[in-house]
């Protein structure tokens, strides 16, 4: 008898969650449904060895028992045994080819249809639950889509057009928008089987990094060049913003490095029409440069005052 791994035909690891085991056989079900793979015999295999599998991995007792075998089995493996070799009585109630229990289930097949000789040999009896049968209705697949709006259009918001299958979409793209947030757009997604309902479109906003700002949640950041001469006499300044420019007041004596918030500058926050985040500023002071023979000797001269 040949040992079958359950957890790789899931594709899941041997400690993942109940939720983990169901979302993996729900999405494995629906690609080899025997509804959308008609007279493909492979996939009506690998759609038995699904439900099988699930059969197991979600019931508590079947898998708790089978986890158990699974690691008398792989020290087995460790030890150089082979498959001949290993004691199945311990698991088959004394035989060690196991015993035949012929059953039928919701679907009126046969267990010896459904099940292979590893599972009946191990588990017996009546399986814990129906599965989808041929004719039997599936939800769609859920489905995702990727947009990319730059930060202006984060801002205002925008739309996008996203074609899926043979119709398109407008996607409202709402203002304040986050990178990698996930709109849901239920029923839009893969179409049912067997009168199953459509599953969700998910679109995930994808926002790349701005040449200016720095987007640190609904707060705006930048760095603000000031010349040399406003940052020691004082000045007003112009600030670049998103949908709108403001001054900004720079008081004498301003250090290079120094960071000023600018309040209901920053980015719209979402489902709050009229609330914004803030801006912040970061001075970098700029010094001249290609100075004259003239400039120069003022700067000595300062130099001098300052007894540097």
């Amino acid at each position: 008898m040949e040992y079958r791994d359950y957890y790789q035909v899931l594709g899941v690891s041997r400690n993942a969650s109940k939720k983990e085991i169901q979302k993996a056989y729900h999405r494995l079900a629906r690609q080899y449904h025997p509804d959308v793979n008609a007279g493909n015999k492979q996939a009506e295999e690998q759609f038995k060895e699904i439900n099988e599998a699930y059969e197991v991995l979600s019931d508590e007792k079947k898998r708790k028992k089978y986890d158990q075998l699974g690691a008398s089995y792989r020290q087995w493996q460790q030890m150089g045994g082979g498959p001949s070799g290993f004691d199945w009585s311990r698991w088959t109630g004394g035989q060690p080819g196991g015993h035949r229990v012929e059953f039928t289930n919701a679907n009126n097949m046969s267990a010896g249809d459904v099940f292979s000789e590893f599972f009946r040999s191990i588990f017996g009896g009546q399986p814990s639950r129906q599965r989808p049968a041929a004719g039997e209705s599936l939800q769609g697949q859920n489905q995702e889509v990727a947009v990319q709006v730059s930060l202006e259009e984060a801002w205002h918001g925008t739309e996008r057009a996203i074609q899926t299958g043979r119709s398109q979409l407008n996607v409202k793209i709402p203002a304040g928008a986050r990178h990698g947030m996930r709109l849901r757009l239920r029923g839009k997604g893969a179409a049912g089987y067997a009168g199953g309902r459509p599953g969700d479109l998910y679109v995930i906003v994808q926002i790349p990094d701005h040449p200016v700002f720095r987007r640190e949640g609904d707060d705006l950041h930048l760095d603000l060049k000031v010349p040399l001469y406003t940052a020691v006499l004082g000045g007003d300044v112009e600030v670049p913003a998103l949908g709108r420019t403001g001054l900004l007041h720079i008081p004498a004596g301003t250090q290079s490095g120094q960071v000023f918030r600018l309040r209901g500058k920053g980015m719209p926050i979402l489902n709050q029409p009229g609330v914004f985040g803030d801006l912040f500023a970061r001075v970098l002071v700029q010094v001249p440069t290609g100075l004259s023979e003239q400039e120069i000797a003022l700067f000595r001269q300062l130099e001098s005052l300052r007894g540097m």
